[in-house]
């Protein structure tokens, strides 16, 4: 079988740039996924993303499937013949329905008899044929939101295509796609290049497209280039450090084709506005890399990529500059005139701003939230006076004339204007770090009263929300309460708070006075330790310990963790698979005969046999040993000594009947089997746990 490199490249108007990579990843896996559900073996796949192409090289690409043995089994030999040697009817019909005759059928030998069979080799498909259905099956399964069509054409996408390459080896696959008929021609850059390039074989694709066409097609490479140009302008023209996100980064390489890094700078003027309105406006609007000194302070400089290369770079700086200075002035206005209104006289127009219908305005929010913070910082020893002060002044800085413009500063400016206003460092610090954590990993509040001020506002949501019947439901989530709940976890066990989730949402509850949900408080708390399951999952720790822990309800975040890195310690030991193995026979045994109705009081008297008797004795050792450790939270040690149990465990169910025939013993039995399984429930179920069998 003889291989090919295979090139497909669609060409299309300028695509999203922040979808680009995904839309190029996706383009490839659909590609590569088809070829192997075909069969058709290959090398390795190559992606190229650029503004105004999708493309993808495949490697060493197979000609054809691979031949493949088929066998259709008939009837039985018995049924396949009448009793003069005759073919029935099952066998005619059998061989005319696969075009041969009965002699051309084999016998096949089985345990159950023997049966015809039809073997033949079926010849695998040309790759030139299939290749067509793989490309459009690929684009047709893009992650894209919304589709447009354009002209007179009935074909859609996420923008108009304009031509195509479908190359195998030299040979152009002339099927069309799209509505497009395949060449071996693509076009280079917009400027630059602007005409038809041909590509003789795969291999040339990037070395064409760069050499003649001003097109850097490996979006890879493109963006490295794009990062050490960057980085290299800034050091030796600025005598600073660019500030690269990866983010913008990737959007920056998905706008140009041909990138030039340009420094421009700006009036030293603006740096009294805080930086990250200045960022804001750079990046969010033009897509530039802000500078910064050796000391982390920011430089009236910023680096902006042309994709062109320019004969007068001075005349492509000087436009960017004349587009960033009305922002930035505007920044700049908008923070002189927000600092002349105190936060604190802004609350009153919080007001007119609806948080949710049923649940109130902004304000009512803030009053609500202001309670239940100085509740939270007082149970965990921060000052409850900080705590209610930050949550009024908390959403103050939505109504502000940056914020307002610049949606993603909230928080941020709340700080600085805060600070400006005199109040406390721990009040304006928690402005800003109310949002925290702001994704999955971002970093958590600093102090108790941004922690008191971050846990109540999100609880506050999630009771109020779950207390008019607005639960999540399945991927609708306005409010982002998955989110929420993930945070207070976080923010409760990583900053090693003494908070009990039920009593907290039971401290909400009680600010509200339109609720009509019963029992919101338990139904909040049940979703927030759903979501523990991803939060440990994240962490590699399996469903099953999880699921030990939930059956127990623990609703303090911080006892919760302690147990699940216990019983995920429990779970390595050699001993675990045996004891979880004999709790849930424990578990078995006693909700056959009455489950919490039994009691724990062993009556050493009825106890017969001597593996009960040793069993009895371990347990009530056990019991005092272990009855301190539980006390202190030292699960892990508990259930470390407890893993001791699983030789006289083995040797009562080997040796004891439990359901003797003496009522009295039977009962003493089974107390005795309860008093082992609370042992173990203290931490958790751990008959969830895998068993040894």
């Amino acid at each position: 079988m003889t291989t090919q490199d295979f090139l497909v490249e669609l060409g299309v108007e300028e695509l999203p740039p922040k979808a680009l990579k995904s839309l190029s990843d996706a383009f490839t896996q659909g590609i590569t996924a088809g070829l192997k559900d075909a069969g058709i073996a290959f090398t390795k796949a190559e992606a190229f993303a650029a503004p105004r192409r999708l493309a993808v090289r495949i490697r060493d690409l197979a000609d054809a499937q691979p031949d493949k043995p088929v066998e259709k089994r008939g009837p039985a030999v018995k049924a396949a013949f009448d009793d003069a040697g005759n073919p029935t009817r099952a066998l005619t019909g059998f061989a005319s329905s696969l075009g041969v005759t009965p002699d051309q059928l084999d016998t096949l030998e089985t345990d159950k008899g023997a049966w015809l069979v039809y073997r033949t080799i079926e010849q695998g498909k040309p790759t030139v044929d299939l290749v067509s259905g793989l490309v459009e099956q690929s684009l047709a399964a893009l992650p894209v939101a919304k589709r447009m069509r354009w002209g007179a054409h009935r074909t859609e996408f996420v923008r108009p295509v304009h031509w195509l390459i479908m190359l195998y080896g030299n040979k152009v696959i002339d099927k069309p796609i799209m509505e497009l008929t395949p060449g071996n021609t693509t076009r280079g850059h917009r400027f630059h290049c602007p005409k038809e390039l041909i590509i003789p074989t795969p291999a040339d694709y990037e070395v064409v497209l760069e050499e003649e066409g001003y097109v850097i097609a490996d979006f890879s490479k493109r963006r490295e280039l794009i990062r050490s140009g960057v980085s290299t302008l800034a050091e030796t023209e600025a005598g600073g450090h660019a500030v690269i996100d990866d983010n913008l980064l990737d959007e920056v390489t998905g706008l140009n084709e041909w990138p030039v890094p340009l420094l421009g700078r700006f009036e030293e003027r603006f740096l009294k506005v805080p930086p990250e309105a200045l960022i804001s406006s750079m990046e969010e609007h033009q897509k530039y890399f802000h500078l910064v000194d050796a000391d982390g302070e920011m430089l009236p400089q910023f680096i902006t990529v042309a994709n062109i290369e320019s004969k007068d770079p001075s005349q492509v700086i000087s436009g960017n500059e004349k587009v960033i200075r009305p922002r930035l002035a505007d920044a700049a206005f908008f923070y002189e005139a927000d600092r002349k209104t105190r936060l604190e006289d802004r609350i009153e127009r919080l007001k007119p701003i609806i948080f949710q219908e049923k649940l109130g305005s902004v304000y009512d929010k803030s009053v609500r939230v202001a309670a239940l913070a100085k509740k939270i910082a007082t149970a965990i020893g921060s000052d409850p006076a900080l705590a209610e002060r930050a949550a009024m002044l908390a959403k103050t800085d939505l109504v502000t004339e940056m914020v307002l413009e610049f949606s993603d500063l909230q928080g941020i400016m709340g700080q600085y204007y805060a600070t400006d206003d005199g109040e406390p460092a721990d009040v304006a610090k928690a402005l800003n770090e109310q949002y925290m954590p702001r994704f999955s990993k971002d970093s958590l509040p600093t102090t108790l009263t941004s922690c008191a001020l971050a846990i109540a506002d999100r609880v506050d949501s999630l009771v109020g929300l779950f207390g008019i019947g607005q639960p999540p439901s399945g991927t609708r989530d306005p409010f982002a309460l998955r989110r929420a709940s993930l945070g207070v976890l976080r923010i409760i066990i990583e900053r090693e708070l003494p908070l009990d989730l039920q009593t907290c949402c039971e401290w909400a509850e009680e600010n509200f006075t339109s609720l009509t949900e019963d029992g919101t408080a338990s139904s909040v708390v049940d979703y927030m330790l759903e979501r523990f399951r991803a939060y440990y999952d994240e962490q590699g720790i399996g469903a099953e310990v999880y699921l030990a822990v939930h059956a127990r309800r623990p609703t303090c975040p911080r006892d919760f963790d302690r147990r699940i890195k216990a019983v995920e310690a429990f779970r390595q030991l050699p001993e675990a698979q045996a004891l979880a193995g004999a709790n849930k026979r424990v578990s078995n045994i006693l909700s056959k005969q009455g489950g919490e109705s039994i009691g724990e009081t062993v009556d050493e008297d009825l106890l017969q046999d001597a593996a009960e008797k040793d069993l009895a004795v371990k347990i009530e050792q056990q019991a005092a040993k272990t009855g301190p450790l539980f006390e202190q939270g030292d699960y892990a040690s508990a259930l470390q000594s407890l893993a001791s149990l699983q030789e006289p465990v083995d040797a009562f169910f080997s040796d004891v009947m439990v359901m003797a025939d003496d009522k009295a013993v039977q009962n003493n039995r089974l107390a005795l089997l309860n008093r082992l399984h609370n042992l173990f429930l203290r931490v958790a179920d751990i008959s969830l746990l895998p068993t040894s069998g």
